[in-house]
């Protein structure tokens, strides 16, 4: 793997007809935020090889939206990543880490921030990175991360979709 992509779900819901957070679908604003964000992500030239993806409904539409925009790509869907934590969520991309050049992977907060901070501090990231990312990890953001081949993960860059433009 070379480059690694740690992205939280879009907006949602607050609750879903079931009564299950793991059944909770996408805001009006989360579907507009996914697909402008698979547009960008795009337009860097960032498309994965396999993306991991949380089973939770709103994480499986966060992937059709931003699927849209990279075209063919092997999706896995991965109970575990369904609000794990930042363990879990280090465990699954070490499982694969083998398989893709580029590894998305899409799921839940704390475990997405807890794991794109503890990458930050790993890499010795600078104070402005750190507290950027101190800030939050708010619904529909991506951190990305270049891979070396000891497999240490150094910050490329992190898009909100309040920084999107369209």
């Amino acid at each position: 793997m070379q480059r690694l992509i740690l992205m939280r779900h879009a907006e949602a819901e607050r609750a879903s007809g079931s009564g299950r957070d793991r059944d909770r679908d996408l805001s009006a604003r989360g579907r507009a935020d996914a697909a402008a964000m698979g547009r960008a992500l795009a337009a860097k030239g960032v498309r994965p090889d396999l993306a991991l993806v949380s089973p939770a409904s709103r994480t499986q539409q966060t992937w059709d939206l931003v699927h849209d925009a990279m075209g063919d790509v092997e999706v896995r869907g991965d109970e575990p990543l369904y609000n794990g934590s930042a363990d879990t969520l280090r465990r699954a991309i070490e499982a694969v880490e083998d398989e893709a050049g580029t590894l998305l992977v899409l799921a839940h907060n704390p475990g997405v921030h807890l794991l794109a901070v503890e990458y930050l501090v790993e890499s010795a990231a600078s104070p402005s990175i750190l507290d950027r990312m101190s800030g939050g990890f708010p619904p529909g953001s991506a951190a990305l991360f270049t891979v070396d081949v000891a497999g240490r993960c150094t910050f490329e860059g992190y898009l909100q979709p309040r920084d999107l433009a369209g």
